[in-house]
């Protein structure tokens, strides 16, 4: 079992902000739009599909996660991508999915957390 995310792995608010220019309708924007990216791209890496298309949807997930600050998900997108571009072996990859799953619901669980401290 892999040790758990704190926070400061998990979502970078300082990026978030520097990112939207402190603009909070921008950042309520783009995390709605990482929550859609995440709910459609998560099933397309974990899939038994073809690992290019995996890989591809891996790469597409690092990019929104690093743009709003998510870097350990972002960090462990990357791992996957180059694992699957790699032809690693499903047992190779299945830590890494582990910890990729951990990942999301860590992300997705700090960032409802932050849009319930700004709901107000």
């Amino acid at each position: 079992m892999s040790r758990p995310l704190d926070d400061s792995q998990v979502f970078d608010l300082d990026h978030l902000r520097r990112q939207t220019a402190g603009d909070r309708a921008l950042e309520r924007e783009l995390l709605a739009l990482f929550e859609t990216q995440c709910a459609r791209m998560r099933p397309l890496v974990r899939d038994d599909g073809p690992w290019l298309q995996r890989a591809d949807a891996a790469h597409t997930l690092k990019g929104s996660a690093r743009a709003i600050g998510a870097g350990q998900l972002a960090s462990l997108a990357d791992r996957l991508e180059t694992a699957l571009r790699n032809g690693e072996g499903e047992g190779a990859l299945a830590s890494l999915l582990i910890r990729f799953d951990e990942a999301v619901e860590a992300t997705r669980k700090a960032l409802a957390e932050h849009n319930r401290a700004n709901a107000a």
